[in-house]
């Protein structure tokens, strides 16, 4: 019973908010867009990027960020479990950037500008790598144990 009503709300919300197309503010090209994280993100930015996630990102990311969700389920999307500090290791901050900022392929929309500037993407960057803050990184697996020898 959950699950349409989940996607039901999923689709609607998507209906009811205007076709996002990343637009460049007058007289701006795509060279302009930074191409490194500020840095130090201050506390109202760090809120920001809260609550943006909370509605722009969670319903297929999971509100702690670890993809699994009725959701991305219900859509077939494998999505990686920002939780586990190996899952954005190799990924470069610009990379998230120019994920959220243009989005990825049909069914993750762009974080247009006239949503949230440059500043707010960069203050989810860093909000999504916390996800994997304080978790411990997975060992490398053990060997097996060999069997014992017959009779002891």
């Amino acid at each position: 019973m959950l699950k349409p009503f989940v996607l039901l709300s999923a689709v609607v919300l998507f209906a009811a908010t205007p076709v996002a197309t990343p637009t460049l503010a007058a007289g701006r090209s795509p060279q302009d867009t930074p191409s490194a994280n500020p840095g130090k993100i201050s506390p109202a930015a760090r809120e920001k990027a809260r609550k943006l996630y909370g509605v722009d990102c969670s319903m297929c990311h999971g509100d702690n960020g670890n993809g699994k969700t009725e959701l991305a389920t219900s859509m077939q999307l494998t999505m990686l479990d920002w939780t586990d500090p190996k899952s954005l290791a190799g990924k470069p901050d610009k990379d998230l950037f120019d994920t959220i900022r243009k989005g990825k392929g049909e069914k993750m929309p762009p974080e247009a500008e006239d949503r949230a500037k440059d500043e707010d993407v960069w203050a989810l960057v860093a909000y999504i790598r916390a996800f994997s803050k304080g978790q411990p990184s997975a060992p490398a697996p053990a060997d097996a144990p060999a069997a014992p020898a017959p009779g002891k």
